[in-house]
């Protein structure tokens, strides 16, 4: 089956099957390994309307080059900022952790392009410091979202029902960060 776009598809040992659109412009399908090619194609087709609108919205990005009258972040610079987000972050994340009485292990704030935050099966919690200048609901989606993950590994039902136990009005900031997330690394 054609589609309008070119993707690549990246099987693994998950259970679901989902679509990525990075801000360059790429197409990643995650499939669980054993997924038919045909389950692939008909999945394709029915979120053709969904890709076609992300790649969009990253072409659109891509024109929006970082202004060239501003020069790249110093590393003294970067390091000021990846200071005040682990202050923010440590704080949010021990305030939220008591609240749905979790622990957490380390936390590491990184500049990743692909991710917001991750946690690892140890409970590791990885946060990107450009979250540091979305609005601070969005923070707070963030935090609870990655430490939902000690209580549902996964992204089901159950662990949804554990943000929104948090956070009701958590789809807005979700949505803000689908929407406006790319322009967080043009802000500074």
């Amino acid at each position: 089956m054609k589609h309008p776009f070119e993707y690549e598809i990246i099987y693994s040992r998950r259970r679901t099957a989902a679509i990525q659109v990075t801000s360059d412009g790429k197409v990643l399908v995650r499939a669980p390994f054993r997924c038919p090619r045909s389950f692939i194609d008909s999945f394709l087709l029915q979120k053709e309307d969904w890709v076609l609108k992300h790649l969009e919205q990253a072409e659109k990005n891509r024109g929006k080059c970082p202004d060239p009258e501003r020069p790249p972040l110093s590393e003294a610079e970067r390091a000021r900022y990846i200071k005040i987000a682990r202050d923010i972050f440590t704080r949010k994340t021990e305030y939220y952790a008591r609240l749905m009485g979790v622990t957490y292990g380390r936390i590491s704030i990184r500049e990743q392009k692909t991710r917001w935050g991750s946690c690892s099966s140890k409970g590791n919690l990885n946060f990107n410091w450009r979250l540091i200048l979305a609005p601070e609901e969005v923070l707070d989606y963030v935090v609870v979202h990655e430490l939902a993950h000690r209580r549902e590994m996964n992204h089901s039902k159950a662990f949804y029902a554990v943000v929104e136990s948090m956070l009701p009005d958590y789809r807005r900031a979700q949505k803000w960060l689908r929407d406006n997330g790319q322009s967080l690394w043009y802000a500074v």
